[in-house]
């Protein structure tokens, strides 16, 4: 894609007269799309893919005609504009299609100013099956799938939504079929409630199952459905609540631990001690949803303090900005956050007031 750029000649003199922003130096860009890209797939269906980029820069002025784009603003908002083009025919240029809320991600990538390429971002395919290819749709995401190829653990940690267990299996999945394990071991607490599976009814297998459910979803969006029963019967895949993880030496396998907020921290250290020759584990979790009951430490919370510095052990975050659910997930995730950081100024503030009060820092009496 060709790039032209004619900047006003004034800029240094209007610059230094110190004008408003509304008489700040302007620029125009024109930009060329390539003739084997249609313009529809550059734009959107009914523009709506032109409409993401105007609203997310509202101070410049976007034309389009025929193959080129013509663009109007401040300098550095009309480079910015240049660069996400690029980035989004290099996107084209893969066969992958652009959604609007790719092109919103591309932006907010872009704003960051990380020095990743969006579009590294956008295009890196874990995982093909039937059709559907799973990839990260975020910066954090790609970091985090990268550091699971780098480190032998690695903790993905951040809200519902941000694709930590689901990549992590895309992972596993892919290691699988390339040989580089024998079989991938899913587990997860199954006492997110307390310790009271005796007292629900059915066998052992039905109580824990609901606690394991959302494992098997995401398997099947990967291995085809079919075959599923058959790795599981050979042991190839494992899918079972964290107790049954005690006393065993996991080698050769890619192993995940689901919900590990919900661990103790005793708990957790069984689980990092399984680690085995030829292995590599997932450990994933939020830590702002602990259901463990009142008075016990999460184990995901602590090992952060206590694997700090550890070769080979590396900690993912995620924020809401990764969220890939549904818009509203991500606001929702950000009110709770706030909500968390009133109530804990509040608890703060009451302990200090019952501190005492006057000079000697004793209650006065009345």
């Amino acid at each position: 894609m060709s790039r032209q750029i004619n900047r006003d000649g004034k800029q240094g003199e209007q610059a230094a007269s110190g004008r408003s922003m509304a008489d700040s130096p302007q620029a125009q860009s024109k930009i060329v799309i390539p003739a084997s890209q249609p313009m529809v797939s550059v734009l959107g269906s009914g523009d709506e893919l032109l409409r993401v980029v105007e609203q997310a820069f509202p101070t410049t002025d976007i034309h389009v005609r025929g193959n080129e784009i013509t663009v109007s603003g401040t300098p550095a908002e009309v480079a910015l504009v240049g660069r996400l083009y690029d980035e989004v025919v290099t996107v084209l240029r893969t066969g992958q299609g652009l959604t609007a809320e790719s092109v919103e991600r591309v932006v907010a990538m872009l704003r960051a100013e990380t020095g990743e390429r969006p579009a590294e971002v956008l295009t890196l395919n874990i995982l093909s099956n039937r059709g559907r290819t799973i990839r990260p749709k975020t910066l954090n995401q790609k970091r985090y799938v990268d550091a699971i190829d780098k480190h032998t653990v690695v903790f993905g940690i951040g809200p519902a939504g941000t694709g930590k267990t689901y990549l992590a299996m895309a992972k596993a999945v892919q290691a699988l079929q390339g040989k580089q394990v024998n079989r991938i071991i899913l587990t997860r607490p199954a006492v997110e409630a307390g310790e009271r599976l005796g007292f629900l009814p059915g066998t052992l297998f039905e109580k824990i199952d609901p606690y394991l459910r959302p494992l098997y979803d995401a398997l099947h969006d990967m291995i085809d459905p079919e075959s599923i029963p058959r790795l599981m019967t050979a042991g190839t895949i494992e899918v079972a609540p964290l107790a049954f993880m005690r006393g065993r030496s996991l080698n050769d396998a890619f192993v995940i631990l689901d919900e590990a907020q919900n661990t103790s921290p005793e708990q957790m250290k069984m689980f990092l001690t399984r680690l085995g020759f030829g292995s590599k584990l997932v450990v994933t979790g939020d830590v702002t949803q602990v259901d463990l009951p009142s008075g016990t430490h999460s184990g995901l919370r602590v090992v952060q303090d206590i694997l700090d510095g550890i070769d080979d052990v590396h900690f993912s975050h995620l924020t809401s900005h990764d969220v890939v659910r549904h818009r509203l997930v991500s606001e929702i995730v950000d009110a709770y956050g706030r909500w968390d950081e009133r109530e804990s100024a509040a608890r703060d503030g009451v302990r200090r007031g019952a501190g005492g009060s006057g000079p000697s820092g004793k209650r006065g009496r009345r």
